[in-house]
Parts: structure tokens; sequence; C-alpha cells
């Protein structure tokens, strides 16, 4: 069940919440909530890409194994072409 929580506003933050809430035919607590959802979806993403980075560098330290920029551009211009090429091999 949801519980309540309140946020603090300025005056002038709080207006501009109610005037956009009225011309989108929303209510403010809409907006905030909606807002917060996308926020939080959009930190969760960014985190889940900073380990995922944390994760690779650290494999890449203890292996060694990388494609060099070359290689990356070549494939990714390869797709762009429609040529479904497999990714480069890794090497060290």
């Amino acid at each position: 069940m949801a519980r309540p929580m309140s946020v603090k506003l300025d005056p002038d933050m709080r207006s501009r919440l109610e005037r956009l809430a009225e011309s989108r035919r929303r209510t403010p607590h809409w907006m905030l909530r909606e807002a917060i959802a996308q926020y939080v979806v959009r930190e969760e993403k960014r985190d889940t890409f900073r380990q995922d980075t944390l994760k690779a560098w650290e494999e890449y330290q203890v292996t060694g194994l990388h494609v060099t920029a070359d290689e990356a551009d070549a494939w990714l211009a390869a797709l762009e072409e429609s040529n479904d090429i497999e990714p480069p091999e890794c090497h060290s």
C-alpha cells in the first residue's frame, strides 16, 4: 500500500507545477509521481551502466582482452550497412 511522503517546493516551482498539470489535464500529485518514477528508472539505468562499466574494467584488468576502437568502428559501420556480422574477437 502506498504511504504518503511530503515534498517541499518553493512557491515558484509549485506554481510552475500547477500550471503544467493544468495544461496536461493532470493533477499536481500525478505529475510529481510521474516525475519521480521517471527519475528513479533513469537513475537505476545509470547505476546499472556504471556497475557494468566497472565490471568490464575489472575483467579487462584481469584478462587484458579487448577490441580496438578501429575494430569496433569497422564492426559498427558494417552493421549500419545492414551487414549482420559477428562482433570482432577480443584479443590481448
